[in-house]
């Protein structure tokens, strides 16, 4: 079957990354991904080269996204660092969002971190989705401990913490949030957990 006229590899993508993320790698079908984006099955393996295919494609795009958005949330000056920490962990109550262009996630388990999603299903045994997966920790990693740092700089965080030690700190709870999301507890048991992880945070001794 030819490629559709109006194909947009990103909505393509992005419509895949929903599907994945509702019924997981083993659980979808070319035809489920073929029903979700709209491409018919000899389209997605000629463009994409099949399942495996559109999943690394689609864990790539997924990467660009949190390469973008993330570390421009938690960037700004010194002084807002502590904000955007708390905001931060507020926002892992309701999950990743998805992309604009597709319907939201049809529930919590849906809207958890999909790289992460990704490498506990199969990242074990694909180097490709383990590799992917592992850039998308590094950049939320890297992101967190730069804005652990302003916050040590302006005097909110004690300035003897260790900055990477705190971002993986921050980024298990995160993830922990996305487990106990997706078993069905409240937003409002989230948000405890959130508030609880940013009270975590040390405080320069004099506070």
């Amino acid at each position: 079957m030819a490629r559709p006229r109006s194909f947009d590899r990103d909505h393509v993508l992005h419509a895949a990354e929903r599907q994945f993320r509702t019924t997981g790698y083993n659980g979808t079908s070319v035809d489920d991904i073929s029903a979700a984006t709209g491409m018919g099955r000899g389209s997605l393996y000629a463009t994409f080269d099949g399942k495996h295919g559109v999943l690394l494609q689609t864990m790539a795009v997924y990467f660009d996204r949190l390469a973008q958005g993330v570390p421009r949330a938690l960037a700004g000056p010194d002084d807002g660092a502590m904000e955007r920490l708390h905001g931060y962990l507020l926002r892992a109550v309701h999950g990743v969002p998805l992309a604009a262009d597709v319907p939201p996630a049809p529930d919590r388990a849906a809207a958890a971190c999909f790289a992460a999603k990704m490498a506990l299903e199969v990242g074990a045994s694909d180097s490709e989705v383990k590799r992917l997966a592992n850039d998308c920790f590094s950049v939320l990693m890297t992101a967190v401990a730069d804005c652990v740092r302003a916050a040590q700089r302006n005097g909110d965080i004690d300035p003897d913490a260790d900055p990477d030690g705190l971002a993986y700190l921050l980024l298990t709870i995160v993830r922990g949030t996305d487990v106990i999301g997706a078993y069905g507890h409240s937003p409002a048991r989230l948000t405890s957990i959130a508030e609880s992880a940013f009270a975590l945070l040390p405080r320069p001794r004099d506070h």
